[in-house]
C-alpha cells in the first residue's frame, strides 16, 4: 500500500482517493487538526492523496500518519519520507494512537523491501518482532515530523508527561490446567495424548460430568511450544484481530473455545468490509474446542470442513477476498442424547430413538468422517473418583508427545511435514506403506462399509502416531487395530 499526494494552486481542499470507507474519509479533518496542534500545519492549497492500488477498498484509521507524512512531504515541511513505512492513528492533539494489525503490516513491508517502520510507541514491541524491521516509536506527530527534518522552531513539542495506560489490553496467557486433575478416564487420556502427539481431531462422547470439557482444557498443556516460524503465524493473526497488544511472540498454542450461539462470523470470520479472522484462525497451531457441539448452527460446523482438509479459511466478499491460516485442532464434545442419560444401558433416558437421531444428525456424517479418533467417555465409577492414588501429570505427558514430534518432523522432512495428521494418503500407501499383513484389520473395514478412503487414510495416521508414541519405527498390527478401534468406538456406542 502506497500513499502518494499532491499539491494543486486552486482553492483550499482536502480530496482523498483510492476507495476509503467512512472512517478513513473522516481522517482529513482529523489529520488537519492533529497537524495544526503539532505546529506543522498543512497547506491551504488544495491537497489530493492518493491511495496506492486505486481499485482495493481501504478501511480504518492505521493510514492517519502515512497520509500526513505524505501531505507534508508534498508541501517541503519534511524530507526523506519516501522508502518509510508510517502506521499509526491521530488523536485531534496530535498524539499517536495504536491500532491493531501492526505485526502483519509490518511483515508485509519488510517482505516488500521497506524496513523502515514509524509505529506509535504502544505497538513498538510489536512491530520489533519483526527481524530485520528497523522501528521507530513516537508519542506524537510534531517528534516525527522533526525526525524528518521539520522545521524545530515551528514544531510544538509537547511537555513530558506521565504515560497513559495503552488503549489495548497487553497480551495474556490462558492458564495451564493439569492433567493430574482428572481421575480415572485412563483410555480418554490416551486418545487425548495420541491426539496431541500427531495433531489429530477429537470426539468425544459422554454423559454430563465425564470429564470431556477437564479433558479438552488440558490439551494445550501438553502440546510442545511453537517453533518461530508458527508463532510468527498465530501471533499476526491475534495481532489482525485486535483484542489485545502482542508485546511478545505467542509461544503456547492458542485455545479457542466459543460459546455455542456464535454467529458463523465470529467463528469462521467475517464483518463489515474486508473479513476479520474468526475463532477458526485464532485458533491456528492449537486447539478449537466446541463444547455441547450439536448446539452449534448447522452451517457453522459445515464451513469447518474446508479448513479441516486445508488449513485455510478463504472468506469472499463483494469488495474482496482475504484468506487467513487455520491449521487447528478440532476438539468436539456432546452427550448421548438430548438429555445425557443415555449412558451405559441408558434406563434413566427418556428421549425416543427419533430424537437421539436427530440430536446426533446435526453432525453430518463428512464433517464426522474428517475427525480421527472418536471416542465414548464413560461416566466414572466411585472406586475411579475416591482412588487417592495421583494421575500422571501433564508435564510427563508432554514429554513423551514431544518425543513422538521428533520422531515425525525426523521421518516426514523429506516431504516438509511435521506432523502425522498432515501426511497425504498417496504417501501412506506409497513410501509409508504398511504390510497388508498388518493392515488387515482395516482393509476389511473399508470393504464393509466401515470406513471411507478417507477414514482408511486417516487411521494409518493415527497408527503411525501411536507407534512414535511407543517407540517403534513403524506402527504393527496392534497399532492398526487400536487407531480402529477409535474410529469406531463412538460408532459401536
Amino acid at each position: 500500500m502506497c500513499v502518494l499526494s499532491d499539491i494543486e494552486q486552486t482553492l483550499p481542499a482536502f480530496v482523498l482517493l483510492g476507495l476509503p470507507d467512512a472512517s478513513l474519509n473522516e481522517a482529513k479533518d482529523r489529520i488537519r487538526a492533529a497537524a495544526r496542534n503539532a505546529g506543522v500545519p498543512l497547506s491551504r492549497r488544495k491537497i489530493t492523496v492518493n491511495l496506492i492500488p486505486a481499485s482495493l477498498p481501504k478501511r480504518g484509521s492505521s493510514f492517519d500518519l502515512a497520509i500526513v507524512m505524505s501531505a507534508l512531504a508534498a508541501a517541503g515541511d519534511v524530507r526523506g519520507v519516501g522508502s518509510t513505512v508510517f502506521i499509526a492513528e491521530l488523536g485531534l492533539d496530535g498524539q499517536l494512537r495504536p491500532v491493531r494489525g501492526v505485526l502483519p503490516a509490518v511483515m508485509a513491508a519488510v517482505e516488500a523491501g521497506h524496513h523502515r517502520i514509524i509505529v506509535a510507541e504502544e505497538n513498538a514491541q510489536e512491530a520489533g518482532l519483526v527481524p530485520a524491521a528497523e522501528v521507530g516509536a513516537y508519542r506524537t506527530l510534531a517528534e516525527v515530523a522533526l525526525a524528518f527534518g521539520a522545521d524545530a522552531a515551528q514544531v510544538a513539542l509537547p511537555e513530558p508527561a506521565v504515560r497513559s495506560e495503552p488503549v489495548l489490553p497487553p497480551v495474556r496467557t490462558r492458564p495451564t490446567q493439569d492433567l493430574s486433575d482428572i481421575a480415572g478416564q485412563h483410555e480418554a487420556r490416551f486418545a487425548l495424548e495420541i491426539a496431541a502427539a500427531g495433531a489429530h481431531h477429537l470426539l468425544m462422547v459422554g454423559p454430563p460430568g465425564a470429564g470431556k470439557t477437564m479433558l479438552a482444557e488440558r490439551l494445550p498443556g501438553i502440546l510442545p511450544d511453537l517453533e518461530d516460524d508458527h508463532a510468527m503465524e498465530v501471533t499476526a493473526i491475534h495481532s489482525l484481530s485486535g483484542e489485545r497488544l502482542c508485546t511478545e511472540l505467542v509461544r503456547k498454542p492458542p485455545f479457542e473455545s466459543p460459546h455455542h450461539t456464535a454467529t458463523p462470523a465470529s467463528i469462521i470470520g467475517g464483518g463489515s468490509g474486508i473479513p476479520r479472522p474468526g475463532a477458526a484462525s485464532r485458533a491456528h497451531r492449537g486447539i478449537l474446542f466446541l463444547d455441547e457441539a450439536p448446539e452449534y448452527e448447522r452451517r457453522v460446523l459445515e464451513a469447518l470442513r474446508e479448513p479441516l482438509e486445508s488449513g485455510m479459511l478463504v472468506l469472499h466478499r463483494a469488495s474482496g477476498t482475504a484468506s487467513y491460516p487455520a491449521r487447528f485442532q478440532l476438539v468436539l464434545a456432546l452427550n448421548p442424547c438430548p438429555c445425557g442419560l443415555a449412558n451405559g444401558k441408558g434406563i434413566d433416558c427418556m428421549c425416543t430413538a427419533q430424537q437421539r437421531r436427530r440430536y446426533f444428525d446435526r453432525l453430518s456424517g463428512p464433517l464426522l468422517d474428517r475427525v480421527d479418533l472418536q471416542l465414548a467417555v464413560q461416566r466414572l465409577s466411585l472406586a475411579d473418583y475416591v482412588d487417592g492414588r495421583s494421575a500422571e501429570t501433564s508435564a510427563a505427558v508432554a514429554g513423551r508427545v514431544a518425543e513422538a514430534r521428533a520422531a515425525q518432523r525426523e521421518r516426514l522432512r523429506r516431504w516438509d511435514y511435521a506432523t502425522n495428521a498432515e501426511v497425504q494418503g498417496r504417501i501412506l500407501r506409497g513410501e509409508l506403506a504398511l504390510p497388508r499383513a498388518v493392515t488387515t484389520p482395516l482393509d476389511r473395514a473399508l470393504d464393509r462399509s466401515l470406513v471411507s478412503a478417507r477414514g482408511w487414510d486417516r487411521v494409518l495416521r493415527v497408527a503411525w502416531t501411536i507407534a512414535d508414541l511407543g517407540g517403534r519405527t513403524s506402527p504393527d498390527a496392534d497399532d492398526v487395530a487400536t487407531a480402529l478401534g477409535f474410529r469406531l468406538q463412538e460408532r459401536a456406542a
